[in-house]
């Protein structure tokens, strides 16, 4: 039985950084969604503690000026863990969080380290196959985090954004989020999409 990476320490100083004020998306109870999926996809995963880390720290440093937040969370990972995880371990946990930068798979030869990947990515953006009550709120937190953007560069980023997603010929990664998720997500993305339009009020 491998020893939890994140202990109750650990857990605590990462929550303090979740519950910042401007985290509006961001937050601890993003992570504690995706670490009920990651529970519930448990028995398909290849080292569930290794992801449990990755979800954990992906968003630890946000900054929403900022264009490094997965590569600092990456780095913060690679501290706080040494000593816990073995260095391929640990190599595997900071490839993943740089992953959720770009939402594409990391380079892994190895199968199971990838579909880890797969199932982390797909549970940072089931957000987008939520009810459409829960994905209505989950935009505007992002605005609300984004509020220094200006309105018609904000929907223009926005829309680059959603389209980018609406374009790939699947949302998900994995056939379990795809057949959960994948309808509702697009149906969420065109309507927010149609929303952005300049002329939409």
């Amino acid at each position: 039985m491998q020893e939890a990476l994140i202990d109750e320490a650990l857990k605590g100083e990462l929550s303090e950084l979740y519950q910042a004020e401007d985290r509006h998306y961001h937050s601890l109870a993003h992570i504690q969604a995706m670490l009920a999926l990651a529970d519930e996809y448990r028995s398909l995963l290849d080292d569930p503690g290794a992801v449990e880390a990755a979800i954990w720290f992906h968003d630890a440093i946000y900054d929403s000026r900022a264009k490094d937040n997965e590569a600092k969370s990456a780095e913060l990972a690679q501290k706080r863990l040494a000593g816990r995880a073995d260095p391929h371990r640990l190599e595997r946990i900071t490839a993943m969080i740089n992953a959720t930068a770009t939402h594409q798979l990391p380079p892994f030869r190895d199968e199971d380290a990838l579909n880890d990947a797969a199932f982390l990515l797909d549970m940072d953006l089931a957000i987008l196959g939520a009810e459409p009550a829960a994905f209505d709120a989950y935009e505007k937190a992002v605005r609300l985090e984004y509020g220094w953007v200006e309105e018609p560069m904000w929907r223009a980023g926005r829309a680059a954004v959603l389209q980018n997603f609406i374009a790939r010929p699947h949302i998900f990664y994995t056939d379990e989020f795809r057949r959960r998720f994948e309808p509702r997500a697009r149906q969420n993305l065109e309507r927010s999409l149609a929303a952005l339009q300049p002329d939409k009020a």
